[in-house]
């Protein structure tokens, strides 16, 4: 019977079903049942689902971003140690430099005293030599100027030849 009902509704009904005010109340009951139905399926089974794997994501994003953290750290700690390595390695290359500089000085001051010894001996054997030269030639001047004396002495007067009174003018003269 019901189905002559509704076989006599939607023979005389033109358009869309369920449009039909008469089968509201029908339409509307299934449609509650059909959402209740949906609301405890998602309820119990895709929610909790959802939840957990957001719950999961949260754990993951929290313990990479402590992660990321404590690397943050680490590169923090390890720019200092660099920053105090690099300023270690300056002072001490500086100190190197400065030790190097001080040996080199005191060997160029050795160096220095050495070759200043050495050029005060040749300097003083230069003014012995020089000094001896100078003896020599005065000697040398001394027996050419008697010789010289001699040879006028016996050419403008020859027997006032007095090799001794020579020898002791020409002494006077070179002396003074």
């Amino acid at each position: 019977m019901a189905s002559e009902t509704h076989g006599a509704a939607a023979e005389h009904y033109v358009g869309m079903p369920q449009l039909n005010f008469e089968w509201f109340p029908n339409q509307i009951f299934w449609l509650v049942i059909t959402l209740v139905v949906v609301f405890f399926i998602l309820n119990r089974i895709a929610i909790p689902r959802i939840a957990s794997v957001l719950a999961e994501r949260h754990d993951t994003i929290q313990r990479d971003l402590e992660k990321a953290e404590e690397l943050k750290q680490m590169a923090v700690e390890a720019e200092d140690a660099y920053n105090k390595a690099l300023a270690d390695a300056r002072v001490e290359a500086s100190n190197i430099v400065s030790a190097t500089k001080a040996d080199i000085q005191k060997d160029l001051d050795k160096a220095i005293a050495k070759a200043d010894a050495e050029i005060s001996a040749k300097a003083g054997e230069g003014e012995v030599k020089i000094k001896e030269i100078r003896d020599n030639a005065m000697k040398a001047v001394q027996v050419v100027a008697a010789d010289t004396a001699t040879a006028i002495v016996d050419a403008v007067m020859p027997a006032a030849n007095d090799a001794k009174a020579v020898k002791a003018a020409v002494t006077a003269r070179l002396k003074g």
